[in-house]
């Protein structure tokens, strides 16, 4: 039965294999967050600033266009500060995220308007990376991101070996899980890498974990203390505006005696002058 399974499930991969060289599919896997150019592999030379190339996710049902006439389209234009299209005609996705996944189409125009040569067809495949703190443990996870069926095996590995079997590891379809201690994570997260293995193309590539990147941590850092110090003032001025209050106002109110003394002063630089005239 076991014997019967592995051959079925080679014969698939083999089927899939030669339907993507016959039509000439392209696949990509990239991490959240990097920058991905899809080539379109059939290209009509003499194009003014691919007036003639259409950008298409998804299938021939409920495809939305990204990119005709030359501009990116209007159903993408929540997406517009990150698609653009290179002078071949390549479509430029900026800081991927999961929601960018799928089955990309690239189509041909002749100058009368009329589809020329079949779509070019790209897939894009985004791996995401996470970590799940449990008090002093921590549960990395990787997966690989699909629009269809599981097309990729996932696994971790540490120094670039499979991990220590004292580990607590487990693996399901597109996903991998490890679970380390926050210590070891700390100091050596760098040397987890997550394999990811296209099943159809072979193709093998090697994910370094890594903990929240430095721009992120540094944004959240001058945010945080933006927030502090906004806090902090709320609570401080008022105590500032009350004290400067009654310090006017204790300036502002002599104490009676003082007051008196002063009078009296004033009474006698006043009545001197007078007496001595009159002694006169």
């Amino acid at each position: 039965m076991v014997i019967f399974k592995w051959i079925k499930m080679s014969l698939f991969l083999t089927v899939l294999l030669f339907t993507a060289a016959v039509n000439g599919e392209i696949s990509y896997t990239v991490r959240v967050g990097d920058e991905v150019t899809l080539s379109c592999e059939n290209v009509i030379e003499g194009q003014d600033k691919c007036d003639r190339t259409t950008w298409m996710l998804g299938g021939s049902k409920n495809s939305v266009t990204l990119f005709e006439h030359g501009q990116i389209h209007k159903d993408a234009a929540s997406q517009s500060d990150r698609l653009s299209v290179t002078e071949n005609c390549s479509l430029v996705i900026k800081k991927v995220t999961v929601e960018d996944v799928g089955h990309y189409g690239c189509r041909q125009f002749n100058r009368s308007g009329r589809q020329q040569g079949p779509d070019a067809h790209v897939f894009l495949f985004v791996v995401s990376m996470t970590e799940q703190k449990n008090r002093d443990q921590v549960t990395l996870n990787c997966s690989v991101r699909t629009y269809d069926h599981c097309r990729h095996t996932v696994k971790w590995l540490y120094e670039g070996k499979d991990l220590d079997k004292d580990l607590k590891t487990s693996q399901s379809g597109c996903s991998a899980n490890v679970t380390i201690t926050t210590s070891r994570l700390i100091t050596n997260h760098n040397l987890f890498k997550c394999n990811v293995t296209d099943k159809y193309t072979g193709n093998m590539q090697l994910f370094t974990f890594s903990l929240q990147s430095s721009d992120d941590k540094t944004d959240h850092f001058v945010l945080n203390n933006i927030l502090l110090a906004v806090r902090v003032a709320l609570l401080v001025l008022p105590l500032i505006v009350i004290t400067v209050l009654q310090v006017r106002a204790r300036g502002n109110q002599r104490p009676p005696a003082e007051n008196m003394d002063l009078n009296s002063v004033r009474t006698e630089q006043r009545s001197g002058p007078a007496e001595g005239g009159l002694g006169k």
